[in-house]
């Protein structure tokens, strides 16, 4: 009898842990030897687990997946990860394929279809999710533009930049430290190219970024 295909699963939620446990029990030659609750803790205990395949969440409190990934394939480059989400937009989408992630599924996937996706991993070959899929083919034909590679976060501090709010009306608005609003300005001037607010400013009008 071959080897079993030895599976972890990374998932902050609890319920969505004991789904993927109750899918996988149905598989005779697939074995679940651990979990993890977040991406730091994935990236603990896959080395004493030894897993063939990891099942990635991305979205976690502590350490996302995609940070976890990187980290994972850093130690073990032949590491087969599925990223197993609710989420398919541009920012999550193209961090994972770019931080080596074999296949992305979303948790809409049937049972069936996550355990195909495990044994297709095992074996080299990616899944896609039609959605991702057609998102990437989409970007493939984006030109690239620096206010592209700006996070979510990044975007709403520059538009409060735009709309000229000082570092600490930005920090009380967000919610945020001042030192992350600092950082996320300095991260904004750096992508787009720019020398200083204001600059950043004009960019952000002249390309019609913000409504008013």
């Amino acid at each position: 009898m071959a080897d079993k295909i030895k599976v972890m699963i990374v998932d902050d939620h609890d319920m969505v842990r004991k789904g993927l446990k109750a899918y996988l029990a149905t598989e005779d030659t697939i074995e679940l030897v651990g979990e993890a609750s977040s991406g730091h803790q994935a990236v603990r205990r896959f080395e004493d687990l030894h897993p063939d395949v990891i099942l990635m969440d991305l979205i976690m409190e502590e350490g996302n997946g995609i940070e976890a990934t990187q980290q994972i394939l850093a130690k073990d480059p032949e590491k087969k990860i599925i990223i197993l989400t609710s989420f398919y937009d541009d920012e999550q989408v193209f961090p994972a394929i770019e931080a080596g992630a074999m296949s992305y599924l979303l948790k809409t996937a049937s049972s069936e279809e996550i355990i195909q996706a495990i044994y297709k991993a095992h074996a080299g070959k990616p899944v896609i999710d039609g959605k991702v899929a057609q998102k990437l083919i989409t970007g493939l034909h984006k030109t690239p533009q620096p206010v592209d590679q700006l996070t979510t976060r990044e975007r709403e501090v520059l538009k409060l930049i735009a709309e000229g709010r000082s570092n600490a009306e930005i920090a009380k608005l967000l919610f945020i430290g001042i030192k992350t609003v600092k950082t996320h300005v300095s991260s904004i001037l750096s992508k787009l190219g720019v020398a200083d607010r204001t600059q950043a400013a004009v960019y952000a009008y002249q390309n019609h970024l913000f409504s008013k």
